[in-house]
């Protein structure tokens, strides 16, 4: 992938390394224009004991962004998304029956879904959290079988694609689209700026 500027921004030599391993977040930044090389950190994702679920992704972001190796002119960006049920944090399912359980919860219910991102150059770091609500259609059963004999909710936090197949489910969302699918692209672009303001 070629290596460019981050879109209007004049440091042409930097590059934005993305610390994750999701195609949707490289398809994300590549649609906004944004150009990234990718590294995949080796972060273990285990929620802690009585951490909120807004700690815990700005925590996973951040250890992801430090996972990585960069140039001494480089930013990094690292993201984790959940969704959230009140409390309850829905990661990506363990296998098909725990993506039936999580959909059977979410049907007919509004939740959360939170990104944290963490963004950090050799002089700053910030790390910020996103939240967009959720609402979803009341499913059958049948419905959820169908949808998870797909194989596309097994990847994905909370068993389910908004810009796939589960996109027939949503009645409505409150917030940033984009971090539903995975990073709140306009909140990542305003900090780039901010870290590459400050670096000129």
């Amino acid at each position: 992938m070629a290596l460019e500027k981050f879109g209007p921004l004049d440091y042409p030599d930097r590059v934005l390394i993305l610390a994750s391993a999701s195609p949707r977040r490289r398809e994300l930044l590549s649609a906004a224009g944004i150009e990234h090389r990718v590294q995949i950190p080796q972060v273990e994702e285990t929620q802690l004991f009585g951490e909120e679920p807004a700690q815990y992704v700005q925590r996973l972001a951040r250890a992801k962004a430090l996972a990585v190796n960069s140039g001494k002119d480089d930013i990094i960006l690292g993201a984790d998304t959940v969704v959230c049920l009140q409390r309850e944090v829905f990661g990506k399912p363990s296998d098909s029956a725990d993506a039936v359980r999580m959909l059977r919860r979410l049907r007919g219910r509004a939740h959360w879904v939170l990104t944290g991102v963490c963004l950090r150059s050799a002089r700053r770091e910030i790390v910020d959290v996103a939240g967009t609500e959720v609402f979803f259609d009341e499913l059958t059963d049948h419905e959820i079988a169908d949808y998870v004999d797909t194989g596309e909710p097994l990847d994905k936090a909370g068993a389910y694609a908004i810009q796939g197949l589960a996109s027939k489910f949503v009645r409505e969302i409150r917030g940033c689209y984009q971090n539903v699918v995975g990073l709140p692209v306009s909140r990542v672009y305003r900090h780039l700026q901010s870290l590459s303001d400050a670096a000129g």
